[in-house]
């Protein structure tokens, strides 16, 4: 059996975590599988380096950025392969370089284009421990070091247990798999088996920090199965995987929150056909993503306001854009809102369920909880509420549906 292992940083968080890592991944080579691991940065390091960049530079290139930041893996890789071996097996690290991850050229956010894989192929094939450091990959055209994101090592590892044909990929964490709400706000909540791929994407979209959305968008598309598990205990984990008829029956799998949220408002936009899609192709441009959109009914035909929302990382950006689009569309104003978060709930049951967001809404208002902005698909409702009340709706929505645990 072929498994892919992936340890966040606080699983490598110093020496004697990482040391423990090495006990994990030792066992499972006892146990006849070959294992390729894949590495964040050490606990706090990604951070250091920010920080020392922005000690010397008012704007960091983000080329330097990448170059800078993608060593924090690599110290982690050589370190856990190190660790490996002082256990008496033979283990590699490789760069991303070395693993043959091609990406586009956005640095800072660069997209995965394929991974070729040959030498740790060869190297897994002669007995070896592959260990890899996530988050980071090479362009194709021009050797440029690329990083993925926040979060990017889960995606290297659902991308490379694809490449490798892995049986399963295990991402370690310092949970002990996906539960249906924080257990920090909410004691109750309980973990799951098991969780589809669609309302993983979902809960990781929305908030959920236990999986990064771009490698849940891989494992589904690539049917890589993933189990989330703890690297400080030996509890099993929950399964996300394909659908099946079983997870159709529960109405609501999880609340998510997300309070790294801000809304922009444009007002007075000239009511006509393409003025939406100028607006926010000049945004995409800026590589800045969207979320929601609402757009007010237009009373005289002529104006209307459109609010949105956008990572609050990115607010700033996104609001001198928009100060810049309303001065070229002749707009009244813009203003941003970043005291803002996201309430969303979500589970594939509901589909073939009716009334959920009506439930959802009545038990927000019977705790003078207002509603700024709402959002739906197939399997989630999402509301933007005051930030100071995000605590309190997730209790209440968690208790009406019904997901605390026996």
């Amino acid at each position: 059996m072929l498994i892919v292992q992936k340890y966040g940083g606080t699983s490598v968080a110093n020496v004697d975590r990482i040391k423990a890592v090495a006990e994990r991944v030792a066992r499972s080579v006892k146990e006849g599988h070959k294992v390729a691991v894949v590495v964040s940065a050490m606990s706090g390091e990604t951070d250091k380096l920010i920080g020392l960049a922005n000690q010397v530079s008012s704007n960091p290139n983000e080329r330097e950025m990448d170059l800078l930041l993608s060593s924090g893996e690599r110290v982690t890789s050589a370190l856990t392969a190190m660790a490996i071996e002082d256990l008496g097996h033979k283990a590699m690290a490789f760069t991303g370089r070395q693993m043959g991850i091609v990406t586009d050229g956005v640095h800072t956010k660069a997209k995965i284009e394929k991974i070729t894989g040959d030498k740790a192929k060869k190297a897994l094939d002669e007995g070896y421990v592959v260990v890899v450091a996530g988050f980071q990959g090479i362009t194709g055209s021009d050797d440029e070091v690329t990083t993925l994101g926040r979060g990017g090592s889960d995606l290297s590892a659902v991308a490379i247990a694809s490449a490798l044909n892995a049986d399963v990929c295990e991402i370690y964490t310092d949970v002990d798999g996906v539960y249906t709400t924080d257990p920090n706000i909410v004691p109750e909540a309980k973990k799951l088996q098991k969780i589809s791929y669609e309302e993983m994407l979902e809960l990781a979209s929305l908030g959920a920090k236990v999986l990064q959305t771009r490698s849940v968008e891989f494992a589904m598309k690539y049917d890589v199965p993933v189990v989330v598990r703890s690297s400080f205990n030996d509890n099993p984990g929950t399964l996300v995987t394909k659908e099946d008829r079983d997870m159709e029956q529960v109405v609501v799998s999880g609340v998510a929150y997300d309070k790294n949220q801000a809304k922009l408002t444009i007002m007075g936009v000239p009511d006509k056909p393409g003025i939406a899609s100028g607006i926010f192709k000049q945004i995409a441009d800026a590589n800045i993503v969207v979320d929601m959109i609402v757009q007010n009914v237009s009373g005289d035909g002529k104006s209307t306001d459109m609010s949105f929302t956008v990572p609050k990382t990115d607010s700033k950006k996104a609001l001198k854009l928009t100060e810049e689009i309303v001065s070229s569309l002749g707009a009244k104003a813009s203003h941003m809102r970043d005291d803002i978060a996201k309430i969303s709930v979500v589970g594939v049951g509901m589909r073939t369920h009716s009334g959920v967001a009506a439930q959802m809404f009545e038990t927000l208002a019977s705790h003078n909880i207002n509603i700024l902005m709402i959002s739906t698909s197939e399997i989630k409702v999402s509301c933007v509420i005051d930030a100071k009340y995000t605590e309190l709706a997730v209790r209440v929505l968690h208790e009406a549906f019904g997901l605390s645990g026996s």
